[in-house]
This record gives structure tokens, C-alpha cells and sequence, in this order.
């Protein structure tokens, strides 16, 4: 399906990103892995999509910086020729009050959660805009659409980034290119994994006593989200079949934001 199509994923040796990767290169598009890990780690997720029979390569850039974003995509161009499907990962957060939290920590989510992708936009958007083909693909969150407490910065860039989406798609609508939102709800994740792990042991529960603890407020299913499914989303909005989705924030949430 995306036979001939190069990707670049922010954000992408684990979790959600990996699984866009591995969904996006299943169906022959050749991908730009991007994040913080060991030699050992980045060489077995780019074998592990090179064995889907996708080409893929990584270039670790600091996406806090704007002149490594540059340099990530000057890579990804280099590697395949183009950057056709531009996904926006990448994420940081901060747990705290508006007035406890450090300032330096707002600073740097704000750098990494919501400028980094108006950066990647920008400069893969002139190849899309050349070919007249693009897809871009922000990761927001459920709480791109809703809020809670403790977590401005996270809050404010996804809502932010919900909004520069918005902007992406009225812009790319001439040429071709759709860009869409998705917003995950709680997904099993290494973060997921480890926030399950300390409510285990802090409330002398199994694994899924934790996991319906840690749901129960939260998630209608009481299940978490796989990041599989996400990755599929992600690459079924790759498709000519998505084509007329643009603009839209794509909630996939077992049922939080229909019970909130």
C-alpha cells in the first residue's frame, strides 16, 4: 500500500512510535527511526523493520534543538530521496501545579512537544507540497481534547498541537496532503508498563488488579489501548482510502472522552 513512500517517526524506538514504524513499513514504506537509546537498541528496531522488508535506517537528533530537527530531516531525505508521511511522536511531561512546576521543564515540553513538530512540518512540507502527495500525522492525546490536573505542559502542547493540525490540513488541502491528529487514551506502553509496575507495588496488587485500578476512573474498557492498534490508525490514515480525513482529531480511547 505505501510501496515507494519514505517515512520519517519522531519518537520511535519504543511504544506507540515503534508500532506506527513497524505498521507503516509492513506495507513497504521505507522509515527514518528518531529517539534517545544504546546502539543496541536502535540496531535491533532498525532490523527488526528492515526484516518486514522495508528499508529503514536512525539518526538520533535532539528534538529540543531546532538545528538537530533540521539535520534529522536534511537524513531522512538524504537516506530514501523524500520524506512523504511525517509523524510527530515525540513527547515529554511533567507532572506538577501551573505554580510548582520548574520553569525549565515547561520550557523544554513546550520545545519538544510542540515546536519540534511545527519544525518537521515545515520542512517536509515543501517535498509533499513538490509531489503533491503528503500525509502528516501528529500524535496528540485524549487530553488534546480534555484537561486534568498536574499536567499543564502536556495539556497545553497537545492542545496546541491539535490546533497546528487543523492549520496543517487547510494548508495542504491543494496539495494533496492530509494531516490528522490521533489522540490515544491510556495505550501499553513502557511508560504504561512502569506506572502499572509502582501501583503493584504500592497497593500489593497483581497485574490485573493494577491495571483495573489504575482504569478504573479513566478508561470505559479497562483496557489499555495496544499501540499496535494505534500504529494500524496511523497507517490506515497513510491510505488513499483516508484521503478525505484531514484536519480531524481521531480520539482511540475505549470510551474516555465519551464518558468524560
Amino acid at each position: 500500500m505505501l510501496q515507494g513512500k519514505a517515512a520519517l517517526v519522531t519518537g520511535s524506538l519504543d511504544g506507540i512510535g515503534y508500532a506506527i514504524a513497524q505498521a507503516l513499513a509492513k506495507r513497504g514504506c521505507a522509515v527514518m527511526l528518531n529517539g534517545f537509546g544504546d546502539g543496541d537498541l536502535v540496531a535491533q528496531r532498525v532490523e527488526g523493520l528492515r526484516a518486514l522488508g522495508a528499508e529503514a535506517d536512525y539518526y538520533g537528533a535532539d528534538l529540543s534543538i531546532p538545528s538537530q530537527i533540521e539535520a534529522l530531516v536534511t537524513a531522512a531525505e538524504r537516506r530514501f530521496g523524500k520524506v512523504d508521511i511525517a509523524v510527530n511522536n515525540a513527547v515529554t511531561r511533567t507532572w506538577g501545579e501551573i505554580d510548582t512546576l520548574p520553569v525549565e521543564k515547561w520550557d523544554y515540553a513546550v520545545a519538544v512537544n510542540l515546536t519540534a513538530p511545527f519544525h518537521v512540518i515545515r520542512l517536509t512540507m515543501p517535498g509533499m507540497k513538490r509531489r503533491q502527495w503528503g500525509r502528516i500525522i501528529n500524535l496528540a492525546s485524549n487530553y488534546g481534547l480534555s484537561g486534568t490536573r498536574r499536567r499543564v505542559d502536556y495539556v497545553a502542547t497537545k492542545h496546541g498541537l491539535v490546533g497546528m493540525t487543523k492549520v496543517a490540513a487547510l494548508e495542504g488541502l491543494p496539495y494533496n496532503i492530509t494531516a490528522n491528529a490521533i489522540c490515544p487514551g491510556a495505550t501499553w506502553t513502557p511508560n504504561a508498563r512502569k506506572l502499572v509496575a509502582d501501583r503493584m507495588r504500592a497497593k500489593n496488587l497483581s497485574e490485573p488488579d493494577a491495571i483495573a485500578d489504575y482504569l478504573s476512573d479513566r478508561q470505559p474498557s479497562r483496557r489499555f489501548i495496544p499501540a499496535e492498534k494505534v500504529g494500524a490508525l496511523a497507517a490506515f490514515l497513510c491510505s488513499e482510502d483516508a484521503s478525505e480525513i484531514t484536519g480531524s482529531p481521531l480520539p482511540i480511547d475505549g470510551g474516555w472522552l465519551a464518558f468524560s
